[in-house]
């Protein structure tokens, strides 16, 4: 996967007063619940491997990864606070899914839980560059804070891969699986 953003495709001019603002809260709100739910599976993985014993190294990658996410999520929450976007109202449900998702594939091995991070990164990546294309123009000082997250989440699936990622049992039906959950969380994310 290529470390450039994707080009944009072009969205569809939405007519209208407020235009703008909806796709901006679209944008705010998605992220958010991208963030939100990536501390959540860390957390869930670090509640499974900290716990075991000879994981202590997978833990402190899984911490230090855990850490970057929340200070995504933290910016997002404040941006959503400066902006009046109200989140998306699937939180608590992908809290607890990523959380299980998270724990799932801790138990299942390092490798496993590697494997998650890469599927999960390598959409969010993608993600982000498509709003960074999106947001050059519009909204250049959150495209460049897109930027630097991305490049977070680019180091992190990086490291999984470092790490054995595609070494997992099942590696290709569980990053498929889990790259279409990420894909429809983001769907359903941006309008509910």
């Amino acid at each position: 996967m290529s470390d450039r953003p994707v080009p944009s495709k072009p969205i569809p001019g939405r007519p209208g007063r407020g235009a703008l603002a909806a796709r901006m809260a679209e944008i705010l709100r998605v992220d958010h619940a991208g963030e939100m739910a990536a501390v959540a599976i860390y957390r869930g993985q670090r509640v499974v491997l900290g716990a075991a014993a000879g994981h202590e190294r997978v833990a402190g990658q899984l911490a230090e990864m855990q850490a970057h996410e929340a200070v995504h999520l933290a910016r997002f929450e404040a941006l959503l606070t400066e902006r009046r976007v109200r989140p998306t109202a699937m939180a608590p449900v992908w809290r607890i899914a990523a959380f299980a998702l998270g724990a799932g594939t801790a138990l299942m091995g390092d490798k496993a839980a590697h494997a998650c991070t890469e599927a999960v990164e390598s959409v969010i990546e993608q993600h982000y560059a498509h709003q960074i294309a999106e947001l050059q123009t519009r909204d250049p000082d959150l495209a460049a804070e897109l930027s630097a997250f991305r490049a977070e989440e680019l180091a992190h699936r990086d490291l999984a891969v470092e790490e054995g990622a595609h070494a997992a049992p099942g590696y290709g039906l569980l990053s498929a699986v889990i790259g279409a959950g990420c894909r429809a969380a983001i769907a359903i994310s941006e309008k509910v």
